[in-house]
């Protein structure tokens, strides 16, 4: 082929490559937005923790669209802070094929999921101390911060 028919066709695949890079979510990390609601039900009765300390207020999380969730971790923000490998309060792995979600709250049993380390449940939050909560699915990841509140 001709040198002059080169050119046309490099132009194309430069421009071609530029525009899937710039222009679509292809090479783009998928991020799974994430909001906390803590809303105290009167009619239910909280029980205080089993170390003594005060109740907290149960916490819900929202997330943008439905997902299916391979990992959650639930780590103080401050022992995260200076440890990325911090032992975790709440820890879940999907054990093969976890249940699309929205919502959940602390704690609660997620179909399809089962604690990292088998045995284990979620540790009650202490109030008015930060947590860091880290979720996966797939290649979609996201991260949340969330202050416990005291039952009033």
């Amino acid at each position: 082929m001709p040198k002059n028919n080169w050119l046309p066709l490099v132009v194309l695949v430069v421009l071609a490559t530029g525009y899937v890079y710039f222009f679509t979510d292809w090479f783009r990390p998928r991020v799974i937005l994430i909001f906390h609601v803590s809303r105290l039900n009167p009619a239910r009765k909280l029980p205080a923790n089993s170390d003594g300390a005060p109740p907290t207020v149960p916490v819900t999380f929202g997330l943008n669209t439905t997902y299916r969730l391979t990992e959650l971790k639930v780590v103080p923000l401050a022992d995260w802070q200076t440890n990325h490998k911090a032992q975790p309060v709440w820890h879940l792995i999907s054990d093969s094929n976890s249940v699309p979600i929205k919502s959940f709250l602390y704690g609660q049993t997620l179909r399809g999921m089962k604690p990292a380390v088998p045995g284990t449940h979620a540790t009650p939050l202490v109030p008015d101390e930060v947590y860091h909560l880290e979720l996966q699915a797939g290649r979609a990841k996201g991260e949340h911060d969330f202050t416990a509140k005291a039952v009033p």
